[in-house]
């Protein structure tokens, strides 16, 4: 393992991050420090990880870094800070930036640790964490500072002689301007030099030397208003992740012998019991021990009607209790539990960038230092070659710098894919990132597992066939011995029908599963084993009257297993697990999509077709894992392919598929293991996902469209002197106000609606 590879990861919380460029200038600045390698900048969820090799770089180095070009920055909860949390500057002194520079506050929902102040007190948050309104804020402040003076330079320019006046809007500009070229040079420094402050510090004092000191203020203003719209659409973009964060409550009431007491919901830890009042929100995941309530868990996984549940039944963070009281088992710390998980998985997904995202990035890379190119040679080549006047042809490069920037192209896909996680994580769709949400939109075939997918995962035992002189008793007691322990749905039916018929459950050793035949293991010195017909039949272990007796119960949907004790055939046990109500519903929205949907079981053929019958789906039936995987390989042929699972018995299948999705509510497989998870275990949340996945990839397009036909059409007119600086600023930053406004609008988008 290299040094760079040993070295810690470490975090901080970044403000002031309003588009892509923003984030691009962080990891230039600190990429380039030594002992700093694998850097991360999540703009949506203000987030900078590194690995630091702290014996080349420190800390403070690294936040000294990011604060002087105009970022706020605290490391994020759990992390040690730098020089007692200051960003130390020359000799010792702590490092302030300008007033007029991004604002430092910093968002309790990051972990409420100590913010460094590299601006005013006014810049940090409220009490209760809330944002501070835009003219709270530097770049609110130096809006309305650059405004009043233009509006007293255009008052002069009336009632002053016009020299006078002139003087009054240069002073204008050059106030406006200084925290952007602070900015700029910094950025510089950094080995940065086409950023948009350079260029916005390069137009301003070239409009001042051509004599247009009126615009070169107008131009200043402009671009302080579009720097406050941006950073106002961009805290609107993350306001979804915010609120999750705000779903918790902060306190609980802890059980204890002496009654109850109220304690931070964040010091809650496993095995703790906790009352719940009816209206109070839930404070951890865990399990109810006492009492029957409705639980209201739309704002977890979006599911609008409340489920009553009672003993044993799981909860989650956030949810809310609607009815009754209820006495909770604590059964995952704060950070761990189910909202905590959902929201780092939201932010770790902006790391999961898409293929379009990545292609954007190496275009944008080329794309300024071209516009600067053009720019010189608009400026030169005219006078030169043509006898052009210098003044025009200077103004006209000038305003070809204004458009140069790239921030509406760069952020016009991840504003899209912030917009359409945080919407899909509402309604209880998960999706790992970028290149997950273009994969889906690009699905054509879906392929379902059975049990616990398609159908509701709680099969009951319908039929106890007994055959060798053993009875009803014998053959449940003997299949319940072999499952004790065991999780799967089919286990879970014959351990419940043994403790409801009293069968005796023998202590057992040496379980043993047989990947897609059954499983097996002994009791009193006995071999107990509940395999498949199948597997029975290959074996010689299924007499021919009890193939037909198997045969028959599949035919009418059932799944049948074989109980084998000691070589020899025990009896049949036929187990029905009913399909989802909204599964026949889904599989005809897939239809309407234009995607097949295909059913891989492991189960027999006959009861897989009765399923799939049901349903009006195809069905691939007595399928090995192998088999599965070679099944979704074969399908790949003909495009993208989703794969539907629980996440664990088809994890090579998941894995295998374009698009793997598990189905769980909120279970650690269904957070962790798949590219994708639907929380509400609805089948219909899977043409919903397809549908969200192709209206983010739509409003894509429609961003790169904006972004680079604004861009086409103003370089062409500031080439050919029809439009000026005001208007070029207004193009450049109006761009990324509407590429962020235009990737807003997923956030109100209802994927479970038909178009």
């Amino acid at each position: 393992m290299s040094k760079h590879d040993a070295a810690p990861v470490l975090e901080w919380t970044v403000t002031g991050m309003d588009c892509g460029c923003c984030a691009g200038k962080i990891k230039g600045a600190v990429e380039r420090l030594p002992g700093v390698s694998a850097v991360e900048v999540a703009l949506m969820s203000e987030r900078l990880r590194l690995r630091l090799d702290e014996s080349q770089t420190g800390r403070q180095v690294v936040e000294k870094a990011v604060s002087a070009l105009g970022f706020g920055i605290s490391p994020r909860a759990g992390q040690e800070q730098g020089q007692s949390g200051k960003a130390a500057g020359c000799c010792g002194h702590e490092h302030h930036s300008h007033d007029y520079e991004h604002e430092h506050h910093h968002d309790h929902a990051h972990g409420g640790v100590h913010s460094h102040s590299h601006g005013h007190e006014d810049d940090k948050p409220q009490a209760d964490g809330a944002r501070r309104a835009w003219y709270q804020t530097g770049k609110g402040r130096l809006v309305i500072l650059t405004g009043a003076l233009l509006a007293l330079a255009w008052a002069a320019h009336f009632v002053l002689p016009p020299q006078v006046g002139a003087w009054v809007f240069t002073v204008a500009c050059v106030i406006g301007v200084a925290p952007v070229a602070r900015r700029a040079f910094a950025a510089l420094a950094a080995g940065m030099p086409f950023t948009i402050e350079m260029l916005m510090t390069i137009a301003a004092a070239g409009a001042l030397a051509i004599g247009a000191a009126e615009e070169a203020a107008l131009v200043v203003f402009l671009f302080a208003v579009g720097e406050v719209l941006e950073g106002v659409a961009a805290n609107r973009a993350r306001d979804g992740i915010r609120a999750l964060a705000r779903l918790v409550p902060e306190t609980a009431l802890l059980e204890t012998d002496s009654g109850t007491r109220q304690v931070a919901a964040e010091s809650l830890a496993p095995g703790q019991m906790v009352l719940v009042r009816p209206g109070d929100r839930i404070p951890a995941d865990g399990v109810i021990r006492s009492g029957i309530s409705g639980i209201d868990e739309s704002p977890v996984t979006g599911e609008s009607v409340p489920v009553t549940k009672g003993e044993g039944a799981e909860v989650f963070a956030g949810s809310i209790n609607t009815e009754a009281a209820l006495s909770i088992e604590v059964t995952r710390a704060a950070a761990d539990n189910t909202i905590a998980r959902i929201i780092k998985l939201v932010e770790e997904a902006e790391n999961a960038r898409a293929p379009t995202e990545r292609f954007i990035d190496r275009f944008s890379r080329y794309y300024m230092p071209f516009i600067v190119l053009l720019a010189a040679t608009v400026a030169v080549v005219p006078p030169l070659g043509f006898g052009g006047e210098w003044n025009t042809w200077i103004y006209r490069a000038l305003s070809l710098l204004l458009i140069g920037c790239p921030c509406a192209l760069v952020i016009s896909v991840p504003a899209s894919i912030a917009s359409s996680l945080s919407a899909g994580a509402r309604r209880g769709l998960l999706m790992k990132g970028g290149a997950v949400i273009e994969a889906i939109a690009q699905v054509k075939t879906v392929t379902f597992d059975k049990t616990g997918t398609l159908t509701a995962g709680r099969p009951q035992v319908v039929d106890v066939v007994p055959f060798g002189g053993f009875d009803v008793l014998e053959v449940i007691s003997a299949a319940a011995s072999v499952e004790v322990g065991s999780s799967h749905p089919l286990a879970k039916a014959i351990l419940t029908r043994a403790q409801e018929t009293g069968a005796s459950v023998l202590p057992s050793s040496g379980a043993r599963a047989m990947a897609g035949r059954g499983v097996e293991a002994l009791a009193a010195g006995e071999l107990l084993q509940v395999i498949s017909p199948r597997h029975a039949s290959e074996t010689g272990l299924l007499p021919e009257s009890a193939a037909a007796q198997a045969e028959h119960l599949e035919c009418e949907g059932k799944t049948v297993v074989c109980v084998i004790r000691a070589g020899h055939l025990a009896g049949l046990v036929a187990l029905r697990d009913e399909p989802r109500d909204d599964a026949r519903e889904a599989v005809g929205q897939l239809e309407r999509l234009g995607v097949r949907a295909i059913m891989l079981t492991g189960d027999n053929a006959r009861t897989a077709a009765a399923i799939a019958s049901g349903l009006g789906l195809t069905q691939r039936a007595e399928l090995m894992p192998e088999d599965k995987v070679r099944e979704v390989r074969a399908l790949a042929a003909s495009g993208g392919v989703m794969m539907v699972g629980d996440g664990i018995n088809d994890a090579p299948a998941l894995a295998q598929a374009s698009v793997g999705v598990a189905m769980g509510s909120g279970t650690d497989v269904a957070l962790e293991t798949a590219h994708a998870a639907v929380l509400r275990d609805r089948v219909a949340d899977i043409p919903a996902l397809i549908r969200l996945a192709r209206k983010a990839m739509g409003n894509i397009h429609q961003n790169i469209t904006i972004a680079l036909g604004l861009k086409a059409v103003f370089l062409v007119t500031s080439i050919l002197g029809v439009t000026g600086l005001w208007l070029a600023i207004m193009a450049d930053t109006g761009a990324t106000v509407l590429v962020t406004l235009n990737a807003l609008r997923l956030l109100a988008y209802d994927p479970a609606k038909e178009v």
